[in-house]
Formats: C-alpha cells, structure tokens, sequence
C-alpha cells in the first residue's frame, strides 16, 4: 500500500447545513444534537468517520486495500473470517478454529500480529481509523484491537442553534388510518455552519497500521465530497467548505495542536446578526502564530 506516512497532520474543516439536519439525535425526537450548556449544535465523529466510509466504499468498490470493514448489515466476522483463511485456517466451528489457532502458535508466534496486518492491509477504514475486531470476549475469530492514526473530534456549530421543528406534511398516505387524518408530519430543518478539527500521527501510521501518502489523498479527497453524493431532503443542503491542513515538519510534531486550531478564526461579518449561508462568516488564519517549520495549506 505504499510507505507510511512521515510527517505529523492536523486539519479543520468548516461545513454547513441549510435546510437539513445533519445528525438527528434519536434520544430527543431525532432533533439536531445540540450542546444543553452552550447551544451550540453537534455532529458526532461517528457520523462523519460514516460519510468518509460512504465515498472511499463508492470510489474504490471494495479494490483490493480499499475494503470496509464498518458496513452497514455486514456482520464484521465475516471479515475476520477471511483473516483466519489467510493463514489457513478455514474451519467454521469455532471450538475447531480454537484449537488451529492453538496448534498453529506453536509454530509461529506471531499469527496474532499477521492476523492484525491482514485486516490493516485490506480494510482502508481500519488502517485510517482503527477498529476493535475482538467482538465478544471468547470468540473463536479474534483479530485483536487497532489504534488508527485519523481521529476526528466531534464537529461543533459557529453559532447556537434553535431547535425549531419546521413541518412539513405529506399527500401520500399509506394506510386507512392516516386516511383520516389528510396529512402527515414528516421532518425537521434547521440552518447552521459547524467547525470540526482532526489528528493524523504519523507514529501510528509507521508502527501500526501503514496509513500510507495515497491513503492521505484519499482521506482528504473524502473529507472534501463526503456530502456531495449523500444528499437527501432529509440533509438539506450540506457542503464542506473550508479543509485547512497542517502539515508538520516531523513525525511527532512541531508544536501542540492546539495553537494550530487556535489560529483558525471562523467570525460573523460585522454586518450580520442572523447568518443564514457560509458567506456570512469569515474564516481569517493567524500565520503569525505558526511555526515556519508547519506548512499551511487550504485544499478549498
């Protein structure tokens, strides 16, 4: 898959949502998540990791080294079944597929490791993001726990949010019962432009998983159209508009991550009170406060 990556990343990326709700909350009537102290709304770096998974699925259709191992209906032991056949193992018992694994270490003590190399090398989402493959504490397919070197935090709303339930109903009707009633409730909207920040550490992509540079142009060509083939009514309109990347000089990094986020300022224009669309913002970046030895670079 080509060599690991050598120099440390940081990135910010800047979306919006007009019309949408980017990521329902199903614990509040599937309203945008919001931040109860601040207001401010949320998307979860699970959803987001989602989309990454979606275009990397859809570009590359499951090529060698580009699998996902994360797939919606797809039992994961599915996959790790094919890890234990790459050693020869091709029992489906699993008391049978214990005791081959038993037999086999005694040859070759690091079946644990090859195992853990086959899924990095054919899953691209578990050599970008890691993954727990020990499924239940006992089971017979085991292919230990990766700690992957893209982490994404949460993503973070500029402004506070309105939890505003916007109605709209339906024609439609599917049973007698609604055949009553005329019409139906069908879904929410809101308007909102969020902020989230991520990590690459080149250390774990070197000694763990072989994140490589050309899994580092897939990860920002994703990043970048990650909403533009997942549109629905439900999503409105949703568009990343800025990817700022940090590019350190070395593997372990040339400063703290956080005075690279902090040089990132993302203002309303002075003449706007109520902003409705990304061109209401400013996104200004304070050079000053980078290290020379840190390459700035605005992919968008």
């Amino acid at each position: 898959m080509g060599e690991p990556i050598k120099n440390r990343y940081e990135f910010v990326v800047l979306f919006d949502v007009e019309n949408g709700n980017p990521n329902g909350d199903p614990d509040a009537g599937n309203m945008p998540r919001i931040d109860p102290e601040s207001g401010l709304g949320l998307v979860t770096d699970v959803c987001l990791k989602r989309k990454i998974r979606n275009y990397v699925e859809m570009v590359k259709e499951d090529s060698k080294g580009y699998g996902i191992y994360i797939k919606e209906d797809v039992p994961l032991n599915r996959s790790d079944r094919k890890a234990y056949e790459s050693i020869g193992i091709e029992e489906t018992d699993d008391k049978k597929i214990k005791e081959a694994v038993k037999k086999l270490k005694k040859t070759d003590p690091d079946v644990d490791i090859k195992l853990r190399d086959y899924m990095c090398d054919n899953f691209y989402d578990i050599r970008t993001f890691g993954a727990v493959m020990t499924t239940f504490v006992k089971a017979a397919l085991n292919c230990g726990q990766v700690r992957g070197p893209v982490q994404i935090g949460f993503a973070r709303s500029i402004d506070p949010i309105i939890s505003q339930e916007v109605t709209i109903t339906r024609v439609a009707i599917t049973t007698e019962k609604d055949a009553e009633k005329k019409n139906t409730e069908m879904g929410r909207k809101c308007i909102v432009l969020y902020r989230a920040e991520g990590y690459i550490s080149a250390n774990l992509a070197r000694k763990v998983t072989g994140f490589s540079e050309d899994d580092l142009e897939l990860l920002w060509e994703a990043i970048i159209n990650m909403f533009e083939n997942d549109h629905s009514a439900a999503r409105g309109k949703m568009a990343v508009r800025e990817l700022i990347v940090f590019k350190h000089s070395k593997e372990l990094g040339d400063c703290p991550a956080y005075k690279l986020f902090d040089s990132v300022e993302v203002m309303k224009k002075d003449n706007v009170e109520y902003p409705r669309k990304y061109q209401d913002y400013e996104v200004h970046i304070n050079r000053e406060n980078i290290p020379d030895s840190v390459e700035v670079k605005q992919m968008i």
